[in-house]
């Protein structure tokens, strides 16, 4: 019988991929690790202190990568550890399907590519409606760190580069969870795809910026915030996903006044570095 434990980050968003289906995203080191363990039996078991992970998305994963054989011959136990709030537009759906996914082909399909591994979670997240678009460009900077802008009707990353590793990104999850209207973010479909455009030319932080202002007043967020961010040293900031946690990405020094802003809201901060790291598995 097989055990194996894999690692896969989470993310924030530089162009939300809603109104236009291009994205663009950004590493972030938060973690989540999965061990799948499989023994004599049938059936899955999924054991997590997070009371709010989908366990459709998580079961829906395991059969785009294990054949419904080798599911009546193998009990498969996955246990969750995450270090990623879920339901605030930190990727942790997508990190989660990609852990999964990850974990179950290293024991069951070692011969599968990375994007057959990514697009075994992506589908599964359209599947179980987790997400509207599969979000590819939040499942490729989980899975391979980085700088990432995507098309994400086409599957089709058209740029990936390393995030300078001097860099943060200070979070505020705000103690009400409460989002806008998704389907108004189509409104302001030629301003997301003027950010997606300038993000494919690699100016990440402009774009972020555009889509912090478009998205804020959409998705309840006050846009004085992204440009009280920016006026304090943040390079980029913006509602990140579908929100309502903000994400502003500073160099060290400015991370105590990037955090003061946020310290007059309800809620609390996270600061994470950024991530260029692959996901990862290996035996145990």
């Amino acid at each position: 019988m097989a055990k194996v434990k894999a690692t896969v980050h989470g993310a924030v968003s530089i162009v939300s991929a809603i109104a236009s289906k291009k994205g663009a995203t950004l590493g972030i080191s938060l973690k989540v690790e999965a061990i799948v363990e499989t023994s004599e039996g049938k059936g899955i078991s999924i054991q997590s202190e997070n009371k709010s992970l989908s366990s459709r998305l998580i079961n829906k994963t395991i059969e785009k990568i294990v054949s419904q054989k080798d599911l009546e011959k193998n009990k498969i136990t996955i246990t969750l550890t995450s270090e990623i709030p879920t339901g605030y537009g930190l990727k942790s759906s997508s990190a989660i399907s990609s852990v999964v996914a990850l974990a179950c082909a290293k024991i069951f399909k070692p011969k599968l590519t990375d994007k057959q591994i990514l697009l075994a979670g992506v589908d599964a997240s359209i599947e179980t409606k987790i997400s509207i678009t599969g979000a590819y460009d939040d499942a490729c900077s989980c899975y391979y760190g980085g700088f990432n802008v995507t098309d994400n009707g086409k599957r089709n990353r058209r740029k990936f580069e390393k995030i300078p590793s001097n860099l943060n990104a200070v979070i505020f999850i705000p103690k009400n969870r409460k989002r806008g209207n998704l389907k108004k973010l189509k409104i302001l479909s030629s301003i997301f795809n003027n950010a997606w455009e300038l993000a494919n030319e690699k100016k990440y932080w402009e774009a972020m910026i555009i889509n912090g202002l478009a998205t804020s007043p959409i998705l309840n967020s006050d846009p004085k915030i992204i440009v009280d961010l920016i006026d304090k040293g943040a390079l980029g900031a913006s509602v990140s996903g579908n929100g309502p946690s903000i994400a502003a990405i500073v160099k060290k020094e400015n991370i105590s006044n990037v955090k003061k802003i946020f310290s007059n809201l309800e809620g609390n901060i996270i600061v994470s570095k950024i991530n260029n790291k692959k996901a990862e598995v290996h035996e145990l």
